[in-house]
C-alpha cells in the first residue's frame, strides 16, 4: 500500500481551507497523547506492505539517466512558497492565544537561527493546533516573530520561477521532526535507526565515524523510550544498491570544517572504512565542471557549503544564486539537461511556520516532520504543475529504484510514492531555463552550527 494517495492534479478544493484542517486537527487530537511529550501508537495512520522487500519495479523507457538531489537546509513550505498561485499554501498563523495574524515578512537575512530540535517541533505542533511557533528559542528577534514569517516571490525570484516553470510538490513532508541530521539520513537511506537529533558534544566536528569518542546522538524509539549512541552506523544505503548493480554515484560536499557536517555517508561505518570513501566522494566545487564537461554519474548528491545552503541567518539570497549557478551548469550542456531529473529539496522546517499537520510515519514518536519546500526540475517535469502527492524524503529514493530496477532498502521507501506524478515523459521536452544571479544584501552573518541547530 503507497504511502497516502495519488491524486497529482492542479488542487481544486472541495470543501473549504479551514474545515479541513479543522478536521485534520481534530484526528490528531483524538490520536495522540499527551505523556511529556506525544506518545503515539505504533500501529497509526500510516500503513506499510507485509514484506520488508518489494518486488522490484522499473519504469521501461524512461529517459532519465540522471537524478540529481539536491538537499538545501531548513525551510517548510509555507516559508517559501505559502503564497504561490494554486498551491496549498497559508499566509496567516494562529497564536498560542487561537487569534490569527497575517505571516510575517521575513527580512534577509534574519539575525539568528530558531531552534528546530525535535522538542521544538513538539511544541510548535502543539497536538495539531500548530499555534506554539512563536515560544520557540530564537522565534522572536528584534521585537518580531520570525518563526511565523515567510518570504515573498520578490525575495526568493529564482526559485519561484522553478516552482513555475517545472513540478511544485506542495505535500512532501520532512521524514523525521527534528533538525537536519536524521532528515540527511533518509535522503541516502530506506531509515536513521531512530535518531531524532544531533551529535553531541556538537564541538565534537563530524556526524559521524569520524567524531571523537564520547560523541551520541539521540535515538527516540516507537514507544517513546530514548537512548544515546555513538553517531557510527551499518545499516544499508541507496550506495549499496547503486553498487551492487555497478551504477555509478557521487556525493558532492565540502570535506572541510564545518560543512563536513553535511557528509551524511560519513556515519555509515561501511562506507566510511570501505572502498567508497576513496572513489564516490568528491568537493562540491567539482559538480558544475563534472555537469558542463558531461561528466555526471546516474545518481548525484549535491550539498552546497553553509553560507549557500539557506540555512539562517545566511542571506537566502546567496543561496539562491548559488543554486542558480549549479543548475545552469546541468542547463548549459543540452545533452544532460535532456536525460537529469533534479530534486531540489530542503531537509527540515528550521523553525519556521507550517500550516499542515504532518501524517504519522512508522516511527510515530518522530515521523513526519513538517512540510518541505521540494521542486522538480527536469525537461519531463510537468510544467507549472502543483503536485499534492504525499511524499517524503523515501519518495526520492522510490524514484531511484523505481526508475533503475532496484530493490528497495525498507518498507518505508518501499511502500512510499515515487514522484513519478510530477512528471510527463511523453510530452515534448521543456528548454532549459537558465537565470541570472541577483545582487544580495551586503550583510551575511554565519554562525556555526549550535546544537539546536542544523
Amino acid at each position: 500500500m503507497a504511502l497516502g494517495s495519488i491524486s497529482g492534479t492542479r488542487r481544486r478544493w472541495s470543501t473549504p481551507a479551514t474545515l479541513r484542517l479543522h478536521l485534520t486537527r481534530v484526528v490528531h487530537a483524538l490520536l495522540m497523547v499527551a505523556v511529556g511529550v506525544s506518545l503515539l501508537s505504533s500501529t497509526s495512520l500510516y500503513q506499510l506492505p507485509g514484506a520488508s522487500k518489494r518486488a522490484v519495479v522499473s519504469q521501461p523507457g524512461s529517459p532519465i539517466k540522471h537524478i540529481i538531489i539536491m538537499m538545501k537546509e531548513n525551510r517548510t513550505f509555507d516559508n517559501l512558497f505559502g503564497a504561490f498561485p494554486g498551491a496549498n499554501g497559508a499566509t496567516t498563523y494562529t497564536d498560542p492565544q487561537g487569534k490569527v495574524h497575517p505571516l510575517n515578512h521575513q527580512p534577509d537575512p534574519i539575525k539568528n537561527d530558531i531552534s528546530h530540535s525535535h522538542d521544538s517541533f513538539v511544541l510548535a505542533y502543539d497536538h495539531g493546533k500548530l499555534d506554539k511557533f512563536s515560544l520557540l528559542p530564537g522565534a522572536i528577534q528584534n521585537g518580531v516573530d520570525e518563526a511565523d514569517s515567510q518570504l515573498y516571490q520578490s525575495d526568493i525570484p529564482n526559485y519561484w520561477a522553478y516552482a513555475h516553470t517545472f513540478a511544485l510538490a506542495d505535500k512532501f513532508f520532512s521524514t523525521i521532526a527534528g533538525p537536519s541530521l536524521p532528515n540527511h539520513f533518509f535522503s541516502i537511506a530506506g531509515e536513521d535507526n531512530n535518531v531524532d537529533g544531533l551529535i553531541k558534544p556538537h564541538q565534537a566536528g563530524a556526524w559521524g565515524c569520524d567524531a571523537v569518542p564520547g560523541t551520541t546522538v539521540e535515538e527516540r524509539a516507537p514507544n517513546g523510550t530514548t537512548r544515546r549512541v555513538f553517531p557510527c552506523f551499518n545499516f544499508p544505503t541507496l550506495a549499496d544498491l547503486l553498487d551492487a548493480k555497478h551504477i555509478s554515484w557521487k556525493y558532492y560536499v565540502r570535506p572541510e570544517l564545518p560543512d563536513s557536517l553535511l557528509q551524511t555517508y560519513d556515519a555509515i561505518k561501511h562506507v566510511r572504512y570501505g572502498p567508497d570513501w576513496k572513489t564516490h566522494m568528491f568537493d562540491v566545487t567539482q559538480f558544475a565542471s563534472d555537469a558542463a564537461a558531461g561528466l555526471l554519474p546516474t545518481v548525484s548528491w549535491l550539498l552546497l557549503p553553509w553560507s549557500y545552503s539557506d540555512h539562517a541567518p545566511h542571506t537566502i539570497c546567496k543561496g539562491e544564486n548559488e543554486t542558480v549557478r549549479q543548475i545552469n551548469a546541468v542547463m548549459q550542456n543540452s545533452t544532460e539537461w535532456a536525460s537529469t531529473a533534479i530534486f531540489l529539496t530542503w531537509d527540515d522546517f528550521g523553525g519556521f511556520y507550517d500550516h499542515v499537520p504532518p501524517p504519522l510515519g512508522p516511527n510515530p514518536q518522530i515521523e513526519f516532520g513538517f512540510r518541505v519546500p521540494t521542486i522538480i526540475i527536469s525537461s519531463y517535469a510537468r510544467p507549472g504543475y502543483v503536485d499534492d502527492t504525499l511524499y517524503t524524503f523515501s519518495s526520492i529514493l522510490k524514484f531511484v529504484e523505481d526508475t533503475y530496477g532496484l530493490p528497495s532498502l525498507t518498507r518505508l521507501d518501499g511502500g512510499s510514492n515515487d514522484m513519478f506524478n510530477a512528471f510527463d515523459f511523453n510530452q515534448n521536452p521543456l528548454p532549459p531555463l537558465p537565470l541570472n544571479e541577483r545582487r544580495c544584501p551586503a550583510v551575511d552573518r554565519y554562525v556555526p552550527p549550535q546544537d539546536e541547530g542544523d
